[in-house]
Order: C-alpha cells, then sequence, then structure tokens
C-alpha cells in the first residue's frame, strides 16, 4: 500500500516540476504559442489533481496508526498544488519586458496609455483571482474537514467491528461452557444414578448374607439341642439297666 503511495509522489513530483517550468514560460509567449502553452498547463495541472485524488485513495486504505504521516504529507501536495494554480492564474495575464514592448510599441503617448490599460486590466483580473484564490481556500479547507470527519468516522467503525468481533467470540465461548457443563452434568447424574444403583444392590446383598447367616445359626443351635436330647435319653438308659 505505502509503495503505491510513494509511486504516485514519485510521479506527482516530476509533473508539477515541468508545470512550474511552462508556467515560467506562458508570460514570455503571445498568441497561438501561449494559448497552446496555456492548454498544455491545464492539461497538467487536471493530471496533478488526479494524482492527488489517488493519493488520497491511498490514504484512506492505509491502517490508522501509520495515516497521520501520510496525511501531513498529503496536506503539503495540497498546499504545493494551490501555488501552483495560483501561479498559473498569474502567469496568464503578466507579461515579460520583451512582450509589453513589442505589444505597445515606440509611440510614447500611445504606449503609455496602452500600459495605464493594461494595468487596469490587469489588476482588475488580479482583483478577481485573489476573489477566486479565496473561494478555492474556504472550498479546499470544508473539503479537508469533510476528510478529516470521514476518516474519523471510518476509525469509529473499525473500532465497532473489532468490538463487534470481541463480543461474537465471547458468545461463542459462552455457548461452548453452557455445552461443557451441560455434558458434565449428564455425566454426573449418570454417576449419581450408577451410585444409587449399586448402593441398592449392596444392600440387598448384605440383607441376605445376614438372613443366610441367621439362618445357618438357627439350624446349628436346633442340631445342638437335639444331641443334647439324644445323650439324656442315653443317660436315662444305661441308668436303669
Amino acid at each position: 500500500m505505502s509503495s503505491d503511495f510513494e509511486g504516485y509522489e514519485q510521479d506527482f513530483a516530476v509533473l508539477t516540476a515541468e508545470i512550474t517550468g511552462r508556467i515560467g514560460k506562458v508570460p514570455k509567449l503571445l498568441g497561438d504559442e501561449k494559448k497552446q502553452m496555456v492548454a498544455n498547463v491545464e492539461k497538467q495541472l487536471e493530471e496533478a489533481r488526479e494524482l492527488l485524488e489517488q493519493m488520497e485513495l491511498e490514504v484512506r486504505e492505509i491502517p490508522a496508526q501509520s495515516r497521520g504521516m501520510y496525511s501531513s504529507r498529503m496536506r503539503s501536495y495540497k498546499q504545493e498544488m494551490g501555488k501552483l494554480e495560483a501561479d498559473f492564474k498569474r502567469s496568464r495575464i503578466a507579461y515579460s519586458d520583451e512582450v509589453r514592448n513589442e505589444l505597445l510599441g515606440d509611440d510614447g503617448n500611445s504606449s503609455e496609455n496602452q500600459l495605464i490599460k493594461l494595468r487596469e486590466e490587469r489588476a482588475h483580473l488580479l482583483d478577481n483571482t485573489e476573489r477566486l484564490e479565496r473561494s478555492s481556500r474556504r472550498l479546499e479547507a470544508g473539503y479537508q474537514i469533510a476528510v478529516e470527519t470521514e476518516q474519523i468516522g471510518q476509525e469509529m467503525l473499525e473500532n465497532l467491528s473489532q468490538d463487534r468481533e470481541k463480543i461474537q467470540r465471547s458468545r461463542e465461548r459462552l455457548r461452548e461452557t453452557d455445552a461443557n457443563l451441560g455434558k458434565s452434568s449428564r455425566i454426573l447424574t449418570g454417576m449419581l444414578r450408577s451410585s444409587k444403583r449399586h448402593r441398592r444392590e449392596g444392600l440387598k446383598i448384605w440383607l441376605a448374607a445376614m438372613g443366610f447367616g441367621l439362618l445357618s445359626l438357627f439350624l446349628t443351635k436346633n442340631k445342638q439341642v437335639g444331641n443334647i436330647h439324644q445323650c439324656k435319653e442315653m443317660v436315662k438308659s444305661l441308668s436303669r439297666e
């Protein structure tokens, strides 16, 4: 991105140097030559304006943290462009000494009158040019404010977009957390059910063992009582004999 901007900068520097040289030649020309030179300068000035527009678009694409330096350079180029346009306007109504002498000729009174007339026309044209320049500066200032406002709005939109992405990522993490909690809850519920089932089965086994033990004890005692009765009967039989 910055390489494109620097390429436009180089083109702008070459073009403005050519424009400056041609503007200096305009007061020295007359007739068709002057018209041709003026047309060439106007065409180059239009090309310079298009370059500035391209550079402005490149600056808007540069990240906000690096944009300040390029914006400062753009202001400098716009000031240079304004100076070139003002110089061009003055050059169109200016005449070099050689051209002035050629226009006025050698007649003293006539030359003086023509010189006064030219000066009056020049003053009038300069006054109109100054008014146009003031209007142009006001328009340029308004345009600069609009551009800066647009840049601020773009930065705000970028910040809002970043905040939106953060919120979306947070929502996704919350969904993942809820899903994990639900899964953990199901696992714990299954473990509790399994634990209860195992306890019931263990209780049944313990009760069965206790019942079996009591039954064995009861049977053992009954067997011992029967044996005792048998012994007593044998003793009685022996004593009778």
